[in-house]
C-alpha cells in the first residue's frame, strides 16, 4: 500500500513539473504556483538576478514572450507538399526557446553541462546570462526589456546590424515583452517582492 502512495506522490510531483503554470500573466501567481518542495521559481529567478543583474520581471517577460512558460515549446513544423509534417524552422526549444548552438555556448561558458532547456532553473539562468551578454556586447541597459528582447530574438550580431529595424513582427514581440515586464514589475511590488 505504501508503494502506491509513493508512486501517486511522485506522479503528482512530476506532473506539476512538466506543465506550464495556469496563470501566466500574473508574476505573483506564477511564483505561487511554482513554490513547492522540489522547485521554487521565485528563488531561481532571484538567484539569476543576483548573478547577472537583470531584473526578474525582464527575464520572466522574455520567457512569457518566447514560450508562454511551456517547458517543451518548439516552433511548429513546416509542411512538405502542404500536408506532410517536415522540419522545424529552427532548433528553438524549451522555456527560453534557446537555439541548439546558443545553448551549447551557454553551457560551455557557464560550466553548466547538465543544464536542460525544459528546466525552469536552467532557463531563467540562461535568459539572465544572455541578457547580461547583450549588455556587455551591445551596451543595452539591463533594465531595457524592449532592446534586450530585440537582441535576444535577433542574436547579438543581428541586433548590432539592425536586422530587426524592418521587421515589424520582432518589434511587436519586443513591445509585448516590454509591456509584460512593466506589468510583472507592478504585480511583484504588490505582492511584496
Amino acid at each position: 500500500m505504501r508503494s502506491v502512495f509513493v508512486a501517486l506522490f511522485l506522479l503528482i510531483v512530476l506532473a506539476g513539473c512538466a506543465t506550464a503554470p495556469s496563470q501566466i500573466t500574473n508574476a505573483c501567481a506564477i511564483f505561487e504556483q511554482r513554490n513547492g518542495m522540489f522547485n521554487n521559481w521565485r528563488k531561481d529567478a532571484e538567484a539569476a538576478q543576483r548573478e547577472f543583474g537583470v531584473p526578474v520581471p525582464v527575464m520572466m517577460a522574455t520567457i512569457y514572450t518566447e514560450s508562454s512558460f511551456q517547458p517543451y515549446a518548439r516552433p511548429p513544423r513546416t509542411k512538405l507538399l502542404g500536408f506532410i509534417p517536415w522540419k522545424r524552422k529552427s532548433t528553438a526549444y524549451g522555456y527560453a526557446q534557446a537555439l541548439d548552438g546558443t545553448w551549447d555556448r551557454y553551457r560551455r561558458e557557464t560550466g553548466r553541462w547538465g543544464a536542460s532547456r525544459t528546466d525552469f532553473t536552467d532557463a531563467i539562468h540562461f535568459v539572465g546570462w544572455y541578457h547580461s551578454t547583450s549588455n556587455r556586447q551591445n551596451g543595452i541597459a539591463l533594465n531595457d526589456p524592449y532592446n534586450l528582447y530585440l537582441a535576444y530574438y535577433s542574436g547579438h550580431g543581428g541586433y548590432a546590424n539592425g536586422v530587426w529595424r524592418n521587421n515589424t513582427a520582432i518589434q511587436k514581440a519586443a513591445r509585448r515583452s516590454a509591456n509584460m515586464a512593466i506589468r510583472y514589475e507592478a504585480q511583484l511590488r504588490q505582492c511584496g517582492y
